[in-house]
């Protein structure tokens, strides 16, 4: 039983488990990192499920848009992390176009999901 409004939203359902994958991804990344493309990353993919869940409590279709514009823009940044992970060999080819796929995926769903706004 979801009570709120978001937590039934697919979109927000896939950021969440991206989040998690991602999270745990970045602690493995070199403790150099720690407080520069881990924690970027971190922030932005958690960033995507907050501004989904934000936006949906507000009253106006409007806020709605605004908030999953935010959430697109933090997928986008979570996507050039994941670029820099894998040139600076923090993670493998394999590893980056599976998880490449996943934000390509959840992007679609975002944009499509803002396009039906009103």
């Amino acid at each position: 039983m979801n009570r709120f409004k978001f937590e039934g939203l697919k979109i927000w359902q896939r950021a969440m488990d991206l989040g998690e994958i991602l999270n745990e991804l970045a602690s493995s990344f070199p403790d150099k990192e720690r407080f520069n493309l881990s924690s970027q990353m971190m922030r932005a993919v958690d960033s995507i499920a907050l501004n989904i869940s934000e936006g949906s409590i507000g009253q106006s279709n409007p806020e709605l848009k605004k908030f999953m514009g935010y959430a697109i823009r933090s997928l986008a940044e979570v996507v050039t992390c994941l670029h820099k992970a894998r040139r600076r060999e923090y993670i493998s080819e394999e590893e980056f176009n599976i998880q490449y796929e996943e934000a390509f995926n959840l992007m679609n769903m975002m944009v499509a999901f803002k396009t039906k706004i009103r």
